[in-house]
């Protein structure tokens, strides 16, 4: 073999995925995955892919997941080997639960030197245990075992399948590990195809009783409205749903739920992965549930008492339009951080996008956002706090507003994020519900429990940060503001803001 066996290997297989349409690139700096760095920039240069280059893996990880998100296509990710792997973990996680397509490409050291003590080796294969769709172990490319193209078409086939979601390739190589030739943008990828067999889809029809709901969790889609509509059935839908539209939408459904309607409930269709409040999850363990499968957000069943799944359910039967206006009594919920979000909505047009934190203000949000069709994200698949500014640049680099709303501890938890480093101009908005410290833990029966003290120091983490002082460090506009009418002049800009709204 010639000494840039590691290159021709790297540029064979970054020339693959981009022919079958994976062109969004994120490297983060390394020794071991050089020639995929080098692969990967000469796409880049010549206008097929386009390469960000961030400064940690963590942070990396969710930029490359909020690009998938928006895309729908398959972020590539590029690291070196060691700790480097497991920073991706939190953000590979979130896009097994949430079906995003990833493929990761983690450079390791040939397997010979496992259990060696060689310099930056660990057990690769294996470190996402089941977050990944599949992990396949490429030994070096002087071996000749496995095909860069085959490799490409497996990946592809496996992250953007029925079911996607995060893959793995664990490539090792040794030195030489890289060279100038040959070009990546010079390989020729004509008749490579990936062959992505869909499974037929389910039907169950379903009768539909007169005290009906249809429950819409992220990533539901039109499909909820549809099944709401024709069953003529109160929707309830959580803002990242993709379904808080129409004529049949309740707003504050939990108002509902907490009254005597709750009580009369007794069959639920859920779509989606409805994770947001404690009382849906209670109507669903308690009344007879149909679900439909989400091919994102994976099997919903946490009370184990689902009737029936199916890919497609079909209502039979229609419901009284007195109860569909008997939930739509009740009005919007009034709170500081419900008109936060209001004004928010309010001002995210169709073409824009809206992330959501995982914090107190996207559940108030949830009691107080009127019917609007646009997209709205959030990393719901696990609910975490991480990587939520990552998500909002990754995002924003589909060139389309992008505005997040999240709490202060949220923003903290990710600041690192907001370096831009190897990020080109985007126009997005950090909004923060300043409550300096975690209020959402309130909310918990442990709040009932301890002394106001030992809340204060285990659960609500108080903090002091200037905001001001971190968001110019990181050179981000910074506005504070303390009422919607600011609110709402500040969110007619352009840039990269971080707006701090005091709660």
């Amino acid at each position: 073999m010639t000494k840039a066996s590691s290159q021709s290997f790297a540029a064979e297989l970054l020339a693959t995925l981009v022919a079958l349409g994976a062109k969004h690139f994120y490297l983060a700096p390394g020794a071991r995955s050089q020639s995929l760095a080098i692969a990967a920039d000469q796409l880049a240069q010549a206008g097929l892919a386009d390469l960000t280059v961030r400064l940690d893996e963590r942070s990396m990880g969710f930029v490359a997941l909020g690009r998938a998100m928006t895309s729908g296509t398959p972020s590539v990710v590029i690291t070196t080997s060691g700790t480097a792997v497991a920073n991706l973990h939190p953000a590979v996680l979130e896009a097994k639960h949430s079906g995003v397509p990833m493929i990761l490409l983690t450079a390791d050291r040939p397997a010979r030197l496992r259990g060696k003590g060689a310099n930056q080796t660990t057990i690769q294969v294996g470190i996402f245990s089941d977050a990944v769709i599949h992990c396949i172990d490429v030994s070096v490319p002087e071996l000749g075992e496995f095909n860069a193209r085959e490799l490409a078409i497996e990946a592809i086939e496996l992250a953007s399948s029925e079911h996607p979601g995060p893959v793995q390739l664990n490539l090792q190589f040794q030195e030489p590990l890289s060279d100038l030739t040959p070009k990546a943008n010079e390989i020729i990828t004509l008749g490579v195809t990936a062959n992505q067999v869909r499974s037929a889809k389910s039907t169950l029809e379903v009768e539909v009783s007169d005290r009906a709901v249809v429950v819409a969790g992220a990533g539901a889609g039109a499909a909820a409205v549809e099944f709401a509509k024709a069953a003529n059935l109160p929707l309830f839908a959580e803002p990242t749903s993709g379904a808080r539209y129409s004529e049949q939408l309740v707003v504050d459904y939990i108002a509902g739920l907490n009254g005597e309607l709750g009580s009369e409930v007794d069959q639920v269709f859920v779509f989606g992965k409805p994770t947001l409040s404690r009382p849906i999850q209670k109507l669903i363990a308690n009344a007879k549930t149909w679900v439909c499968q989400s091919g994102t957000h994976g099997h919903f069943d946490p009370s184990g008492n689902a009737l029936g799944f199916a890919d497609e359910l079909v209502p039979l039967g229609v419901s009284q339009q007195a109860w569909v206006d008997a939930w739509q009594l009740n009005a919007a919920l009034i709170s500081k951080r419900a008109e936060l979000a209001q004004a928010v909505w309010a001002a995210t047009n169709v073409d824009e996008q809206l992330l959501f934190g995982a914090s107190q203000i996207i559940r108030e949000a949830d009691r107080a956002l009127p019917a609007k069709q646009l997209r709205a994200f959030a990393n719901r698949g696990l609910a975490g706090i991480d990587g939520t500014v990552s998500t909002a640049l990754g995002l924003a680099q589909s060139g389309k507003k992008t505005r997040a709303l999240l709490g202060d501890l949220t923003l903290l938890h990710d600041a690192s994020g907001l370096n831009l480093s190897g990020i080109e101009k985007l126009d997005v908005q950090l909004i923060v519900g300043n409550d300096r410290g975690g209020e959402i833990f309130k909310k918990l029966e442990v709040a009932q429990l301890l002394p106001q003290d030992a809340l204060q120091r285990l659960f609500l983490t108080p903090q002091q940060v200037d905001l001001k002082s971190l968001a110019y460090a990181y050179s981000w506009e910074y506005v504070a503001v303390d009422s919607v009418s600011e609110l709402t002049k500040v969110l007619q800009r352009s840039g990269q803001l971080l707006i701090d709204y005091q709660l």
